[in-house]
């Protein structure tokens, strides 16, 4: 009974598990790729906007496998993010827009002026 409410209150306990895993898995990069993703999901933390959970892990999965397979590959870090760091996250962002409050306000803001306008027919 008590993880139930627990999960109630903090969310899905799995979720949390998964994004920690994540976390430990870019502290494993080496030194550069670390820190560039390490910027990466700061920016993403703050523009991101994402507010589902699963949604969330899912995106830092993303994150850390490629930089993982770029660690791998020896891809340099600007042939990954580019020479606008900001417009690669931004799209990269964009991947995951299921799960942002600005696409649910999107969609709330949509149903309101069809049914709104609807009264009108």
């Amino acid at each position: 009974m008590a993880p139930r409410w627990i999960e109630l209150v903090t969310g899905p306990l799995e979720e949390k598990k998964q994004y920690r895993e994540a976390r430990a898995r870019i502290k494993r990069l080496p030194a550069n790729y670390r820190a560039a993703a390490e910027a990466v999901e700061r920016y993403l933390m703050y523009a991101g906007g994402i507010a589902k959970g699963d949604v969330v892990v899912r995106m830092y999965a993303d994150l850390v496998e490629l930089f993982e397979q770029s660690a791998a590959n020896e891809t340099p870090i600007r042939n990954i993010v580019g020479t606008d760091p900001v417009e690669f996250v931004e799209a990269f962002i964009a991947n995951y827009s299921d799960g942002s409050w600005i696409g649910k306000e999107r969609r709330r803001l949509t149903d309101a002026i069809d049914r709104a306008a609807g009264d009108q027919t």
